[in-house]
């Protein structure tokens, strides 16, 4: 195999820092991160990470003297801040009428405070039986004696006998009051007894760091990540150290064994190459988001689970790459057939792996997906770095897989793909794979392109099939059309590892039921909106629960946190542990509560009707940060609704295959670099949410909604809206099928 097999290999022992440099401003590579008093499963990491001598793609992973830093510009919160003191935190938690937690035994202590406090208030209780009791001088005086020969004389200790005497007295009540059933210590011990909801409410919201969350992601954001390569290992590592930190229950790595594929350098091509006066090749890489000496952090243009080939043929625009835009093309009398189309991104047809079906299935020979500025770039607004907007040479990367057919990994449909798992299918009989090869471009190449087409076909009079693309009269293209040469050789593995990064907080009362937390982490690229700011505010969240951990705070159910790899590959993370577990998942899950995009504006948005009532009753103790308004008076006077999930983030596995209610919740705005590697720190602390007041907001929302589904007694469900969207969606399913009964 080529040595310069693509940037993706193994590469020599990473440099990985300790958790405490990881999220310092200057961290050292002399030390090591994955230690095994820090991090679980650190054997196996390790020696994953220094297997062979190159990283995939030949990606050089950056030593942590050149990972970007620039964290001396937040604010500093680490470990030994007096805010993150025991003593400090003990009395935050008092003063707010928690009961603090001064020793490991916490039930034990509070007991033991209740009886003294009892004792004390017996002790000054004038009983109205005491004047006839005998005083302790006359007891004393006829008291019998030893003989004198003895020479003895027992001399009773009274204080003894009192304090035996107070002992059996406080035991005796405090039995009557247990068989009486007056109280119950085991009733709401941990959360709503000792811990009052509305005080834990309080100090959750006023416990969220939106420099911390800036923090979190400038690291996440400092290096590649892409599932299955060494970036991303690295960022498991450093998130399982934060979850150890918080205090979090069973950490550890869940590791599955699934198909990926990655890109060769060299081994990508988009070129005319007839009429020969016409030649000229893509560049096909984006410039450099960050300095020149990150350049080896920055992944490779490509599309995951794609095809490889190598093929030629006359060139067509399709405009979206939708049925209904081949079936116009072959109405106008253009022959598809060994075609290479030319399509956009978005549009009628929103998912990109059925644009590449529908070229297919239209007779084409390959598939270009190019990001035109109509629909995300400087047509909407200034592009980057001077605005939101996808810059000229930006590249929306991203997976092809079939996940209508399949979803997870596709050579493992049904079942868990756990390592040693015997039971596998072909890549060339899984339906979850293309039968073409695809590759995405900037408008920057398709412009020369969409230029050669000119005289061809026939002449776009639609404004709608028009893209944004400057200098270009548009055409379709037909079957004498220039010849373009698509060529995608890559690397593909059927058993790559991936790891979700796990942890949990027992429930007191339920422990068997459990509300699930999470995100997923790889990226690809840098990922700061996707999936960045949504890591950055699980992270968060967890810390300020481990601070309740410390005082001693338990929920009635459990709480699962979850850190997904590989779902930009197919959701194939999450679908994986469902696969595992889905039969306690079935019995036990009671929700889901998604973050992936979690911020790139200021509109709250949210799916999963069954938690409207729930998400709606606290929005109202929670403000928006560009408006003097509560976000329920923002809902109340858009009347907004919570409308049924996609089929877009790792919610997919959880609500079609285990049956587990879900919700996502994202703060949405206009379009932005989306799975470019312009999609970094620099964008979201510019564009997306300087200051980071949106992400702390969604982290006190995301906070409030994990104690309210664990804490209540009853689940917050709300199944009259769950009815009022079903209803709906069945509506909207017959006048889809009406529409397309024969005439």
């Amino acid at each position: 195999m080529d040595e310069k097999l693509s940037r993706y290999e193994h590469q020599d022992t990473l440099p990985i820092p300790t958790y405490e440099e990881a999220i310092s401003s200057r961290p050292s590579s002399s030390s090591s991160f994955l230690g095994p008093s820090e991090v679980s499963h650190d054997a196996e990491r390790q020696g994953l990470l220094t297997h062979g001598s190159a990283r995939s793609n030949g990606y050089e992973p950056p030593s942590v003297e050149s990972a970007r830093s620039s964290l001396d510009l937040l604010s500093s919160s680490n470990a030994s801040s007096a805010r993150n003191s025991a003593e400090n935190l003990r009395r935050e938690i008092s003063q707010m009428d928690i009961v603090e937690a001064d020793h490991p035994n916490s039930r034990a202590n509070r007991f033991s405070k209740r009886i003294t406090s009892l004792t004390h208030s017996l002790s000054s209780i004038n009983l109205p039986f005491r004047q006839w009791l005998p005083s302790r001088d006359y007891i004393r005086a006829r008291t019998p004696t030893w003989p004198q020969a003895l020479q003895i004389r027992i001399k009773p200790n009274w204080i003894l006998v009192g304090r035996i005497f107070a002992i059996v007295l406080v035991v005796s009540i405090i039995w009557l009051f247990f068989v009486s059933d007056l109280f119950s210590f085991g009733r709401g011990r941990g959360s709503n007894g000792v811990f009052p909801p509305n005080a834990l409410r309080t100090y959750v919201q006023e416990h969220i760091k939106a420099e911390n969350i800036g923090q979190n992601l400038e690291y996440l954001t400092s290096m590649d990540h892409v599932a299955g390569t060494q970036g991303g290992t690295w960022m498991a590592g450093w998130v399982e150290a934060h979850f150890n930190n918080a205090g979090l229950e069973n950490v550890g790595l869940e590791r599955f064994d699934v198909y990926l594929n990655f890109p060769k350098e060299g081994g990508r091509k988009v070129a005319l190459i007839d009429p020969p006066e016409l030649a000229w090749e893509a560049e096909i890489e984006e410039g450099l988001a960050y300095p020149k000496e990150f350049e080896a952090n920055q992944t490779l243009v490509f599309h995951g689970h794609s095809k490889s080939g190598n093929v030629t043929g006359p060139l067509i625009y399709a405009n979206y790459g939708s049925r209904e835009d081949f079936h116009k093309l072959v109405e106008d009398g253009i022959d598809l057939k060994g075609t290479i189309a030319l399509v956009r991104y978005y549009g009628t047809q929103g998912d990109r792996a059925m644009k590449v079906k529908a070229a297919a299935l239209a007779g084409a020979a390959g598939c270009i997906i190019y990001s035109d500025p109509a629909d995300d770039g400087f047509v909407k607004g200034p592009e980057y770095p001077k605005g939101r907007y996808m810059p000229k040479d930006g590249v929306q990367r991203g997976s092809v897989a079939l996940s209508n057919w399949i979803v997870g990994d596709v050579l493992s449909p049904g079942y868990a793909s756990l390592p040693g798992e015997k039971k596998r299918d072909s890549r060339e009989d899984s339906p979850g794979l293309q039968s073409i090869p695809s590759i995405p471009l900037a408008w920057r190449d398709a412009q020369k392109l969409l230029q050669a087409l000119k005289g061809h076909g026939k002449k776009i009079k639609d404004a709608k099939v028009k893209g944004g693309v400057p200098n270009v009269e548009w055409w379709t293209g037909d079957s004498k059309s220039p010849i373009v040469q698509l060529m995608n050789e890559q690397v593909e593995i059927d058993r790559k590892p991936i790891y979700n990064v796990l942890g949990k907080i027992t429930g007191i009362e339920q422990p068997e039921k459990s509300i699930i937390v999470g995100n997923h982490r790889d990226a690809w690229c840098f990922g700061a909106a996707d999936p960045g700011s949504g890591t950055a505010v699980m992270l968060e969240v967890i810390r300020v629960f481990g601070e309740l951990i410390k005082a001693g705070w338990k929920p009635l159910r459990t709480i699962e946190f979850a850190s997904w790899d590989g779902e930009e590959a197919n959701f194939i993370g999450s679908t994986e542990h469902v696969e595992a577990r889905i039969d306690d998942l079935r019995r036990d899950g009671f929700a889901y509560l998604n973050v992936d995009v979690a911020v790139i504006g200021s509109e709250l948005k949210a799916e999963g009707p069954v938690f409207e009532s729930a998400l709606y009753d606290l929005l109202g103790r929670v403000t928006d940060p560009g408006q003097n308004k509560t976000l329920r008076e923002i809902w109340d006077k858009k009347k907004t609704t919570l409308n049924g999930l996609g089929s877009g983030s790792d919610y997919v596995a959880f609500q079609d295959l285990a049956g587990t209610s879900s919700l996502d919740m994202s703060f949405d705005g206009p379009k932005f670099p989306y799975h470019s590697c312009y999609d970094n720190f620099e964008w979201m602390a510019k564009h997306g949410d300087p200051g980071f007041q949106y992400h702390k907001t969604l982290a006190q929302i995301l906070a409030l909604l994990i104690l309210d589904m664990a804490n209540k007694p009853l689940l917050p469900f709300d199944l009259n809206v769950y009815a009022r969207e079903v209803k709906k969606y069945v509506l909207n399913l017959e006048k889809y099928a009406v529409a397309r009964l024969p005439k």
